[in-house]
């Protein structure tokens, strides 16, 4: 008997009647001989209606995170006893549970807290006995404070993988609105075809690169326990597309470029005119860290100067467009000892990248993504590359274009269209 974890999104159960037609899909994986747990968002746009909900009494609910955590689970709670109603509704036995009541259990930071520990004893118990268990995703407790912890946007995904790995799985499933892992998002690019499979090296760049299939923590989690992954959807019967963590993706051959991804979450800071000496770079990046912005490209620019004790140099690089006001006020306010001369901000760009394992033992990658670009002039402003992905950073009006280009100069277009079957739009 197999035991099967399988996620599903918000999309997935954003009304009764998906709710219904989910419960019948987790059944028929029961009645198919397998021991089944469930992880569930929060329906369609809960989530974002709570958080305007706390935006209509506080001004800065945020400010109260342990409060802001206890509102934002309610919604993956709703969800989880809806599902358990309607399977046993229909003939089955299901039993929910919180995160906390799941063992999962967290560090003590409140709104993106990180997973310390999975002690699934009761959960186990529950599938031992016949049971579905239902498990409310994208929370956890600590043990320390005792209090509620939320593990972030996509939090949901992280926990089915841990639960996968906290109970030995044979298999994460994580259903959305698309069929599976494509080689572009289909949204932007209409040809962009399905990938039966992927290795979880070229899924984690994808997902760090911008893809919204897949939350970055749970392939990180995934890579580390080693839980094979199978992206589907939840409205259609394909197979899906399966990230590998283990040996058997071994077998696959590795594409040159898996896919295209996109993100228009960037913006970017230029700090010009800093003084080029040792340890100043170190001075900026500790006012950036302690603004709590994570950095993703850096670019430093030759130091220019009569000599060695006036060089000036300028440190371009990017971050989420979330975090760029908070790093500028910072920057701001430390002006004086960074001795800069002045700050310029964009969060008109987005960020680019082409991923694939192959890239590692083929050469021309650069020169195809280049000149496609270059023959459809778009610019390029910032460059990063890892061993199997190559990012760039243009204007974001640019970037569904830039996409499109991309992927066809890959010849990775297909001959149909991608269909995507539901999505909030929110």
């Amino acid at each position: 008997m197999a035991l099967i974890v399988q996620k599903f999104g918000g999309s997935s159960v954003g009304d009764a009647d998906k709710i219904k037609h989910v419960a019948k899909r987790v059944i028929d994986t029961q009645n198919a001989g397998n021991q089944v747990v469930v992880v569930v968002s929060a329906m369609g746009d809960t989530t974002d209606e709570l958080i305007d909900l706390a935006n209509s009494v506080s001004d800065n609910p945020e400010s109260f995170a342990r409060e802001f955590d206890m509102l934002l689970t309610s919604g993956e709670r709703i969800s989880m006893a809806l599902l358990a109603l309607a399977i046993n509704s229909l003939g089955g036995s299901a039993r929910s549970f919180t995160g906390s009541q799941a063992g999962i259990q967290t560090d003590e930071v409140h709104g993106n807290a990180r997973i310390s520990e999975i002690n699934p004893a009761r959960v186990r118990e529950a599938i031992d006995e016949g049971h579905i268990a239902i498990v409310a995703g994208f929370q956890g407790f600590n043990k320390e404070t005792r209090d509620i912890t939320t593990l972030g946007r996509g939090g949901s995904d992280t926990t089915a993988v841990a639960l996968a790995a906290g109970l030995h799985a044979d298999l994460c499933e994580i259903y959305s609105d698309v069929d599976g892992v494509y080689s572009a998002d289909p949204r932007i690019v209409p040809g962009a075809q399905k990938l039966d499979g992927i290795d979880i090296e070229s899924m984690l760049e994808l997902a760090a690169a911008g893809a919204k299939i897949l939350h970055i923590r749970a392939v990180e989690f995934a890579r580390r326990h080693g839980v094979d992954l199978r992206v589907r959807s939840t409205f259609s019967t394909d197979p899906g597309t399966i990230v590998y963590s283990s040996q058997a993706g071994d077998k696959m051959e590795e594409a040159i470029v898996s896919g295209v991804a996109t993100d228009k979450g960037q913006a970017k800071i230029t700090v010009i005119g800093i003084p080029d000496v040792p340890g100043k770079a170190a001075e900026l990046f500790t006012v950036v860290a302690e603004a709590g912005a994570n950095i993703d490209m850096i670019v430093q620019n030759t130091p220019t100067g009569s000599d060695v004790t006036d060089a000036v140099s300028d440190i371009s690089f990017t971050l989420q467009s979330g975090d760029l006001k908070r790093v500028v006020e910072a920057l701001n306010a430390a002006q004086s000892s960074l001795g800069y001369r002045e700050l310029e901000s964009d969060d008109e760009i987005g960020k680019l990248s082409v991923v694939g394992a192959g890239m590692k033992t083929h050469s021309g990658v650069s020169a195809t993504l280049f000149g496609a670009l270059a023959k459809a002039g778009i610019n390029i402003e910032m460059i990063s590359t890892s061993e199997i992905r190559i990012s760039v950073i243009t204007s974001s009006k640019q970037l569904d274009e830039a996409a499109r280009i991309v992927h066809t100069a890959f010849g990775l277009d297909g001959d149909t269209e991608a269909k995507v079957y539901a999505g909030t739009g929110r």
